[in-house]
């Protein structure tokens, strides 16, 4: 730590943490489910970086939880960009809450937690956006809202084009 004088004399208490300090959230992926709906991993980057041991993973609409899936404490495994975890999860033996519906054109927040493992550089969270995209003919796609992405009349592509 380091302490830091101020010209009017007061003194300022400031904690300088090592690089490791800060948790590394990385980039997480979701796609079409094999059954239809959103599916969820890490993305092909994260995958080359090491496979995390799955913890849990979290679908809010940024207000309120809808869905949580976890694994006890003594069970794990590694998460692989080929691996997709599917929304409301369909696994009976893992602990999780019942899955909310979700609705088309509304912006969603995905959360996988990793538990630490040994000899791999991975981190401790992925995060992406997504939606169910309306389309024309009244079907909906899952669709992934990337970093950077501009929101626009259509909201990140979540809304049907103007005809």
């Amino acid at each position: 730590m380091q302490l830091i004088r101020i010209l009017a004399g007061s003194t300022f208490l400031v904690a300088v943490l090592p690089p490791f300090a800060a948790a590394r959230i990385g980039e997480a992926e979701v796609r079409e489910g094999p059954r239809g709906g959103p599916c969820f991993t890490i993305s092909p980057r994260e995958d080359r970086l090491g496979q995390p041991d799955f913890h849990a993973i979290t679908v809010s609409d940024g207000h309120r939880l809808l869905w949580k899936m976890s694994m006890p404490i003594e069970r794990s495994f590694p998460l692989r960009f080929g691996m997709c975890v599917p929304y409301g999860g369909r696994v009976p033996s893992l602990p999780r809450t019942q899955a909310a519906e979700l609705e088309a054109g509304k912006v969603y927040y995905l959360r996988i937690d990793a538990r630490a493992s040994k000899g791999r550089n991975v981190a401790q969270a992925y995060e992406a956006r997504f939606c169910l995209a309306r389309q024309h003919d009244g079907s909906q796609v899952v669709h992934q809202i990337w970093n950077g992405e501009r929101e626009g009349k259509r909201m990140y592509g979540c809304l049907p084009a103007s005809d």
